[in-house]
């Protein structure tokens, strides 16, 4: 299931009566549960590691946890331009391969839409796509390094 899936079940059951939704593909559990009849939170039923656990169960306290995981980047990246952050828990990779070249690298050129960089999660590859148009400014994560919910991942400007 890739993300923009996810977030179009997250709307669905938010605008619904529902209270809960709970889904179950290759081994993949999702489920989704009303807490106060307008927030959806997301509690992965299979996690793989113990460390996505805090940041998948309630988007607003990763949001909110973001900041203060790491306030020195995202003050300097604020003025600088526009941040991508990463939708899911995961693994970055910025290319589609070991041996191939990256997707973008700074001062690349980019258009919104394009795909910048792959955020593996539960064995399902995540083509992370510019949600601006611009020039790389700046890549924040290594190769291979996990990310967190929120996480910023490049500045476009």
């Amino acid at each position: 299931m890739k993300v923009e899936q996810i977030l179009q079940l997250i709307d669905a059951v938010s605008a619904s009566e529902l209270t809960e939704f709970k889904y179950e593909e290759d081994g993949v559990k999702l489920s989704l549960k009303k807490t106060n009849g307008k927030e959806v939170t997301m509690i992965p039923a299979a996690p793989i590691a113990p460390a996505p656990l805090p940041a998948a169960p309630a988007p607003a306290a990763a949001s909110a946890a973001a900041p203060l995981a790491a306030p020195a980047s995202a003050a300097e990246t604020s003025p600088a331009g526009n941040v991508v952050k990463s939708p899911l828990v995961g693994t970055f990779y910025a290319a589609p391969a070991e041996d191939a070249a990256p997707f973008v690298k700074v001062g690349d050129s980019v258009k919104e839409g394009q795909v910048l960089a792959i955020v593996e999660a539960m064995k399902l590859m995540n083509e992370i796509e510019s949600d601006f148009t611009g020039t790389v400014a700046e890549i924040l994560v290594e190769n291979g390094q996990a990310v967190e919910f929120g996480q910023p991942l490049f500045v476009i400007s």
